[in-house]
């Protein structure tokens, strides 16, 4: 087995393998317009090339899948996962991150810039491999298995409530298992608090797990969690990506990263207007 081997899902959800630094494979996108994307960098239609371009800026800017990794930033959108959660990490309502990084797996986080440096940059990781590097500036104390960089969110609350957090909060991508965090047994003087990024092209059933059993929630370009919204209305933020706080915590949340940049609260609107965000829903 290759020993340096990081798998992303990247712009228009392509699957991106990454291999000592190079870009290795490129899978097809599975839509080909990013709201994000398109507003940032101009790309109305995303081809293989413009994946491979993106990769390989990331590479060299800010060290992705490599020991050059950057691990600590400031803010990068206005609202974002990270700047949410980096926000309310700042205000002390959350203690901690339990979050996902290239090169170190599941780690536990309490240093605001680290969430915002981790979770801002890369979207869905499937797969990692340790970069020892990496592993020892985070701490090797803060990190699931230093050995595998193993993902599995499940572990690292675990290890979260081992370590004697109290206000946890988890960033995911969907699947079932937003539904067996919600249920683990935590001990009463614990809350923890569900995120879920990447959502683009989940099923029916993900969505209404994510819907039922989180807080917040992105849109991405995802057709079912459009759907949903339009169906529960819960608060949210932003045109272009809506971000869905589909619990009083999440709203909460929400809300506090607001103020914290100057904004003023959410002005909810519905029906959605489905053509500000994404001319392809998956």
């Amino acid at each position: 087995m290759h020993k340096d081997r990081h798998v992303i899902e990247a712009l228009g959800k392509a699957k991106v393998v990454i291999e000592d630094g190079l870009v290795t494979s490129i899978g097809e996108p599975v839509i080909d317009y990013c709201p994000i994307f398109a507003k940032y960098h101009n790309i109305q239609h995303i081809t293989g090339e413009d994946i491979r371009k993106n990769i390989e800026y990331r590479i060299e800017d800010f060290g992705m899948c490599t020991k050059n990794r950057q691990l600590r930033m400031k803010d990068m959108l206005s609202v974002g996962i990270s700047e949410i959660l980096r926000s309310n990490l700042k205000l002390g309502n959350i203690d901690c991150v339990v979050g996902a990084c290239e090169g170190i797996g599941t780690l536990i986080m309490d240093d605001a810039d680290l969430v915002q440096g981790v979770g801002g940059r890369v979207s869905g990781l499937v797969s990692t491999t340790p970069i020892p590097e990496l592993i020892e500036e985070v701490g090797k104390e803060n990190v699931l298995n230093p050995l595998t960089a193993e993902l599995n969110q499940l572990k690292g609350l675990e290890m979260a409530i081992d370590k004697g957090y109290k206000n946890i909060a988890i960033t995911l991508i969907p699947s079932p298992m937003i539904k067996e965090i919600r249920e683990y047994p935590i001990p009463d003087d614990v809350n923890v608090y569900l995120f879920v990024a990447h959502t683009t092209g989940i099923s029916e059933e993900l969505a209404a797990i994510a819907f039922d059993y989180a807080d917040i929630v992105t849109a991405c370009a995802s057709r079912e969690v459009i759907k949903l919204a339009q169906e529960r209305k819960p608060y949210y933020y932003g045109t272009a990506v809506p971000i869905f706080a589909v619990s009083v915590e999440g709203r909460k949340f929400l809300d506090a990263r607001l103020k914290d940049v100057g904004k003023s609260p959410s002005v909810n609107e519905y029906p959605l207007n489905e053509d500000n965000f994404a001319r392809k829903l998956l």
